[in-house]
């Protein structure tokens, strides 16, 4: 399925009307003319990634089905500031009540995508897969996980419900690293359910457990340096799958990924992503 055609992204788009619009674009219902039409437009003030176009189309066509939208560009596009995103004609009502739902989705769907381009492109060449984390807006998550596909880095699991992360908490709680595998494995037995199972290790001696042990498809390597953790990458050799996380920054992340690890999973690619600023503007009247 089409994210975009996704129920929970509809049902998204009908809070963000309610909390926005209400019971009405009273601004522009009060002193522009029902039957005024107009053309307006999408531009880039900032270099980056777009994302949102086709969210847009369906978000301008729930506002008003005459709108006419006319896109200039591909999610995924790289733009530059001044590039024109896209064109929109037809009712001004309707464009004025649509256009900070549109911007509002965009500049932040944009920004996540591409701040996951640079790093992506940091990492060209290296083994290293980037993915993001559950660190997300609550109700966002569909579409900032799109983004940050959109931008060329991978989705993490995409909630609490399709694999099991074993984390510090999780084995403290259950006593024990070997505690928690087991418990999660006669769980799921139990459940009939085919999930796969992270586990998180704070330092060799718990890498050696996990490697001991078994029953985990892969490892967490938390807050290990660079050199401890190609010693871990070395030592697990393959078994299984492994995941570098923790203090890693845009400065550091080529020094990680040189040791050899399968994964780096990055919260920052969506908690902390900057939107990208976007404007719309009148072009003429019609």
């Amino acid at each position: 399925m089409n994210i975009i055609n996704h129920p929970d992204i509809n049902e998204l788009i009908e809070i963000a009307i309610r909390e926005d619009v209400g019971d009405g674009d009273h601004s522009s219902l009060s002193c522009i003319p029902a039957d005024r039409k107009g053309h307006a437009y999408c531009v880039a003030k900032e270099d980056g990634v777009i994302a949102g176009i086709e969210l847009a189309k369906k978000i301008f066509a729930r506002i008003d089905e005459s709108l006419e939208y006319i896109p200039h560009l591909k999610d995924g596009d790289a733009i530059q500031k001044g590039d024109r995103v896209f064109d929109v004609k037809g009712s001004d009502i309707s464009i004025l009540t649509a256009e900070r739902l549109v911007l509002n989705f965009m500049q932040r769907l944009s920004g996540i995508a591409t701040q996951s381009r640079k790093i992506s492109d940091l990492l060209k060449g290296y083994h290293t897969t980037i993915l993001d984390t559950r660190k997300t807006t609550p109700g966002m998550r569909l579409l900032e996980k799109w983004a940050v596909r959109t931008g060329g880095c991978e989705n993490h699991r995409m909630g609490l419900y399709d694999m099991v992360m074993l984390k510090d908490n999780h084995i403290d709680f259950a006593g024990g690293i070997e505690a928690a595998i087991q418990k999660t494995h006669a769980y799921l037995k139990e459940k009939g359910l085919n999930l796969k199972i992270e586990i998180e290790t704070r330092s060799l001696d718990e890498v050696r457990e996990v490697l001991r042990i078994g029953g985990v498809h892969r490892i967490m390597l938390d807050n290990f340096n660079p050199e401890l953790l190609k010693e871990a990458v070395a030592l697990i050799d393959k078994r299984y799958e492994t995941e570098a996380s923790g203090g890693i920054t845009m400065a550091t992340i080529k020094d990680f990924a040189a040791s050899g690890v399968d994964y780096i999973s990055v919260g920052a690619l969506t908690h902390s992503s900057k939107s990208i600023d976007l404007s719309m503007r009148v072009e003429k009247k019609l």
